[in-house]
């Protein structure tokens, strides 16, 4: 992102649903014009009706619409585009499009090309950062050539290891092997993965690093020279290597180790010169050591728990630091404000292995009051579509305390109606309330040590028959049909409207 010193009038967010209207809201805010560009899926989406103008630009599957690059331009031009958001995810990494949108004279909010091509490979951002006094988790410096060498760099760091691929993300391509009898189907099997799901088989080795934190950091760079951190994001909670719950700050970072662990962020960030908002993500381990992970070159899904932290607004920072100006604070001036903390309401089912339910919103009324956040991109009787992915809200919570911080949570998420699709949401209740969350003391290995479908399942008949007849009389309201008696195919979940 170059110092344009120009101001945008007028904004295209190149992205859907939450993410989409998020963005375009702080863009009213500020003055600034929207344009959406939305699928023949998402036609009716709120997003498309917020902004100032739509356009459809293809058919539901993503590589048919929200990923092709050349169809984004072209609206840009058509329409006179100051300026491009990305959001998270399609294109929101992709050096091309930058390149593309510039071409066309057109402002990309978002770091140069060169470091999102450095930091969306793990090993050239491993070897961007080795000279800064970032620490770094023991392993291979390059590729691994084959299962020789492979044997050899695990016997050196011993086992148990982690075999990652450099293209990685997501938590594909990645296999921890705990003895030497299964590294071969380890190797071969993280490099499938990688090569279906990046193009590039390529696979290092990392010590594995046990009962491990995620532990991000949010980190802001204009481009005058000036970045700063925005203080940490906890991320631990998590399944299949994603995130379900997120807060802010840390439970166990002391003031020390937080500076130390912020000061890293910064020092990669410039090894980059990146420009905009990013986020560095460090491993924790038992010993409270860190050690540099990876950096994502965006906005991130939970960056709402970092701005009821700070008081900022992330993306009018983007905006900002895209028309050339400079941050208008110093690491100095920052401070966190009380303890923020995120879940978000995938449409998935956590007694089926989080497996994607897809279906109508036959009730969605998100929950309300003092510290309560909902970033949202559905209403009540819209269809999730199968195309994307599967994430319906992020509900946030912001207390004066860890504790209050959580109490709202709970009275947040005992307030939420959602049937017709199941979600994580009783999954996410259950987490407020174990004592290894409310401790403070849990990992990532949260859902393994803790998680069983059959904790999701302590509600009594009686409970059952009064959600029962709650949603049997949304429905009759909705209707206006006949009474509806409970345990009829309403296609409601009782489950899904009342939780302990």
């Amino acid at each position: 992102m170059a110092n344009n010193n120009r101001s945008i009038k007028k904004l295209l967010v190149a992205n859907r649903g939450e993410i989409a209207l998020r963005v375009m809201r702080s863009a009213r805010e500020m003055g600034i014009k929207t344009v959406a560009v939305y699928s023949e899926a998402d036609r009716t989406a709120p997003f498309v009706r917020f902004a100032d103008e739509a356009v459809c630009i293809g058919p539901a599957p993503s590589k048919e619409s929200y990923l092709v690059i050349e169809k984004l331009v072209k609206v840009c031009t058509d329409l006179k585009v100051d300026a491009v958001h990305p959001g998270y995810g399609f294109l929101s990494e992709n050096g091309a499009f930058c390149t593309a949108l510039e071409k066309a004279g057109v402002i990309f909010i978002g770091p140069t090309p060169h470091a999102m091509k450095v930091m969306g490979d793990k090993l050239a951002a491993k070897e961007a950062v080795k000279g800064n006094g970032v620490p770094l988790v023991p392993g291979t410096e390059g590729a691994v050539n084959g299962l020789d060498e492979a044997m050899t760099v695990a016997k050196t760091i011993t086992f148990p290891i982690l075999i990652k691929a450099a293209a990685g993300g997501g938590g594909k391509g990645m296999r921890i092997v705990e003895k030497e009898s299964e590294l071969k189907e380890g190797l071969e099997r993280a490099i499938s993965e990688a090569t279906n799901a990046f193009g590039d088989g390529s696979v290092f080795i990392e010590k594995y690093v046990a009962g491990p934190r995620h532990i991000e950091v949010q980190i802001m760079a204009d481009t005058h020279g000036n970045t700063c951190y925005l203080f940490e994001r906890e991320c631990s909670v998590q399944r299949r290597h994603q995130k379900v719950v997120e807060e802010a700050p840390s439970a166990v970072l002391t003031p020390e180790l937080r500076k130390q662990m912020g000061e890293a962020a910064v020092a990669v960030a410039r090894s980059v010169d990146y420009r905009g908002a990013g986020t560095v993500e460090f491993l924790l381990d038992e010993r409270m050591n860190f050690y540099f992970m990876e950096m994502n070159t965006r906005l991130q899904v939970e960056h709402p728990v970092t701005e009821m932290i700070t008081g900022l607004d992330l993306v009018k920072l983007q905006i900002r630091v895209a028309e050339g100006e400079e941050l208008p604070f110093t690491q100095e001036d920052l401070s966190i404000n009380g303890h923020a903390i995120e879940v978000r309401v995938y449409a998935e089912d956590p007694a089926n292995n989080f497996l994607p339910d897809i279906g109508k919103l036959t009730t969605y009324r998100p929950p309300q009051g003092p510290g309560v956040r909902v970033d949202d991109g559905f209403e009540e009787g819209m269809t999730i579509p199968i195309h994307y992915d599967p994430m319906i809200a992020k509900l946030i919570t912001h207390g004066a305390t860890r504790e209050e911080a959580i109490g709202r949570m709970e009275r947040a998420i005992d307030d939420y109606a959602i049937s017709g699709v199941e979600t994580t949401l009783t999954f996410c209740r259950y987490v407020m309330g174990h004592e290894s969350f409310r401790s403070g003391k849990y990992d990532t290995h949260f859902v393994r040590d803790h998680f069983t479908p059959e904790v999701l399942e302590g509600v009594d008949n009686e409970e059952r028959m009064a959600a029962a007849l709650v949603a049997a009389h949304l429905l009759q309201e909705r209707t206006g049909g006949q009474p509806i008696k409970p345990g009829s195919s309403s296609g409601a979940s009782a489950w899904k409207l009342k939780r302990r």
